[in-house]
């Protein structure tokens, strides 16, 4: 038996994947971008891994509460909002 459409299917899925990974690194660069700088360690230690972003510092969570003047809001929060601002351009 013959499966009607599957190099369609694959070649959608391939597509989907794709955009997948650019939402990923989309995500990390933002991230990036609105996490506070003042000796850069943060920004060194932010990671983009399988399945998103890993603040790989002690004090990430203080940070992300808003507890730097440089991101009142967090990181996380104005990341989404950024995510689906360019998923919706997609």
């Amino acid at each position: 038996m013959r499966l009607v459409g599957k190099s369609k299917i694959i070649a959608r899925i391939d597509q989907v994947g794709a955009k997948v990974r650019k939402v990923k690194d989309f995500a990390h660069e933002e991230f990036r971008k609105i996490t506070p700088i003042r000796t850069g360690n943060a920004r060194k230690r932010t990671n983009r891994i399988n399945r998103g972003v890993e603040a790989a510092y002690p004090y990430a969570n203080r940070l992300n509460e808003g507890h730097s003047r440089q991101a009142p809001k967090g990181m996380t929060d104005p990341t989404v909002d950024k995510i689906q601002e360019y998923v919706r351009k997609l």
